[in-house]
């Protein structure tokens, strides 16, 4: 779609269709062939594949594809909680409703300029039903851009439009396809500390020069650097995340135990998986009323014979 034209039109590249369940998707494509997809259910991406076909981001063979329950996989949107901190159902709603097409948004920064990249503008706004768990009037706008290289962009404003302030965590709740968990290795985390979510939150400091895994990890590391890498040994490929407003890293992988325990996930299938997610968790972010927060991700896939130095100058969203 639009590949042969001499003038990319990215809004050839957008397509709209619809799950099974009658819920639409939004599919975005990058004239050298990676695609992303994009539910309205949750405003999850639920996949992104590069100009080879190969799929990048983990969804279980289990996942639930039905609302109200959130899909296992992809990209999630956790708000206005993480996990269980707070007053709503876990990692909050905005992972469980359905989001709206917004045409004409108000337009963001101009170093957020989407030329020359397909993208989609969904929005989120409280229900009744949300209002009641959470009395709270906001204005939720998730960006989704699929660059013209097949970098996949995020994002998020969320406005305060109530009368008071109010404050929220947030995480992508973001899974990362792999060969094998035992050959991963995430770089960029060394030495910083971290609430482990198996020890009741207790802060630890990261020892070793790299988080490998050999067992259940489930930790969010605080104030953590702007770009982290996640090094597939035995695909031979390097998924870079970028991240701007957001102070924290979560890492996830359930093992085996652990997955035997969730209906939703198989067995074995946390040897092709590992969540790294940008997020705001350790301190909330709070809007006074009219303030509007911005958190984004970038994610760069490419094979492993680039090192993170040479990635930088890729990592040219922001």
């Amino acid at each position: 779609m639009g590949h042969s034209a001499a003038v990319w039109d990215y809004k050839a590249s957008i397509e709209l269709t619809k799950d099974w369940n009658g819920i639409e998707q939004v599919v975005l494509r990058s004239p050298q062939g990676a695609s992303a997809r994009v539910s309205l259910h949750g405003g999850q991406v639920i996949s992104w594949r590069n100009d080879r076909g190969e799929e990048l981001l983990f969804t279980s063979s289990k996942a639930i594809l039905k609302s109200p329950k959130a899909m296992r996989g992809g990209i999630s949107i956790c708000f206005p909680q993480f996990a269980n901190c707070g007053s709503t159902e876990l990692h909050g709603f905005a992972r469980n409703r359905i989001w709206a097409i917004e045409d004409n948004p108000p337009p963001l920064p101009p170093n957020n300029n989407p030329t020359g990249k397909s993208f989609i503008d969904l929005l989120l706004k409280p229900t009744e039903e949300d209002l009641k768990c959470w009395p709270h009037g906001f204005e939720f706008r998730l960006r989704v851009c699929l660059a013209s290289d097949g970098n996949l962009v995020l994002i998020s404003r969320i406005r305060n439009i109530n009368g008071k302030p109010f404050s929220f965590s947030f995480a992508y709740h973001t899974h990362l396809s792999v060969s094998d968990i035992s050959e991963v290795r995430i770089e960029g985390l060394e030495t910083l500390d971290y609430l482990d979510n198996l020890c009741q939150r207790k802060r630890f400091t990261e020892q070793g020069d790299a988080i490998t895994f050999e067992s259940e990890v489930d930790r969010v590391y605080v104030r953590s650097p702007q770009c982290v890498a996640v090094l597939d040994h035995e695909k031979k490929r390097t998924y870079v995340m970028r991240k701007q407003g957001l102070p924290d890293t979560v890492v996830w992988n359930p093992w085996e135990k652990k997955s035997k325990t969730m209906t939703d996930f198989g067995d074995e299938e946390y040897k092709q998986m590992v969540c790294v997610d940008g997020a705001a968790i350790e301190k909330n972010i709070s809007l006074k009323p009219g303030e509007e927060w911005t958190g984004s991700i970038e994610l760069v896939a490419v094979p492993s014979s680039f090192c993170t130095d040479e990635l930088h100058p890729r990592l040219n969203f922001f």
